[in-house]
């Protein structure tokens, strides 16, 4: 019920008396990007805003954008990342258009794949009777499996990669399966790229998130068959 009242406070905001139908759509649209982060941050997602496209550009004024639409706004995401509803809906007040993200290693992981290994993955998922929890897709590149994540009052139960201390790398730098911790993030739906595809929920933040370990081996299987094995070790837990 907050969110709903929220987002009806956005769409009379957008929404003016005599407003043609361009603008209707898009105080529609609007209302939609509010209620999908808002539903994220409500299955506990903390969410940060991110850059958005401009033109196939990036909305940064950083020249030659190696992550275009595709980062925080701010240095400080780490410590803004909120789910906090009022925080969520000034943000998009301020730049409707924003992208947002998720820092991981909080409340959840990340498995990112390439989308083929993904639908596979999930197939195989289905047949063995697993819940993979929420599931997003980035364009038609890669898919996101949330999942659980180690408590850091134990150091063990951490591992490192390469791409949590390089979150915009680029995927022909790692074109298998990277596993997102701390120190890393993602983008959240409904980010929009520069291509002009979205990133979209294929199963909703409301799902269970699962242990990583359980979608491992069927994430990583369907990384090899389809050619797409991660790059060295540096996923792996160490």
């Amino acid at each position: 019920m907050e969110s709903a009242g929220k987002v009806g406070a956005w769409w009379r905001r957008w929404l003016r008396p005599g407003s043609r139908p361009a603008e209707a759509d898009a105080a529609a649209e609007r209302a939609m990007r509010l209620r999908t982060l808002l539903d994220a941050a409500r299955a506990g997602f903390p969410v940060a805003p991110a850059a958005h496209a401009i033109d196939f550009r990036c909305s940064c004024d950083r020249v030659g954008c190696p992550a275009p639409a595709q980062h925080p706004l701010s240095f400080a995401w780490q410590s803004q990342a909120t789910t906090d509803p009022d925080q969520i809906t000034r943000w998009l007040s301020r730049d409707p258009d924003a992208n947002a993200i998720t820092p991981t290693g909080r409340v959840h992981d990340v498995l990112d794949v390439p989308a083929e290994a993904g639908r596979l993955a999930l197939e195989r998922l289905a047949e063995a009777g697993v819940a993979p929890g929420p599931v997003a897709s980035v364009g038609e590149t890669r898919w996101l499996f949330f999942t659980t994540t180690r408590s850091p009052l134990d150091e063990d139960e951490w591992w490192t990669s390469e791409l949590d201390s390089h979150p915009e790398d680029d995927d022909a730098e790692h074109p298998g399966l990277r596993w997102h911790t701390r120190g890393s993030y993602v983008l959240l739906p409904p980010s929009l790229l520069v291509d002009g595809s979205e990133v979209a929920w294929v199963r909703g933040p409301e799902q269970p998130l699962p242990d990583p370990l359980r979608l491992l081996d069927v994430l990583t299987d369907a990384c090899a068959a389809v050619g797409a094995a991660a790059l060295g070790e540096q996923w792996m837990i160490r």
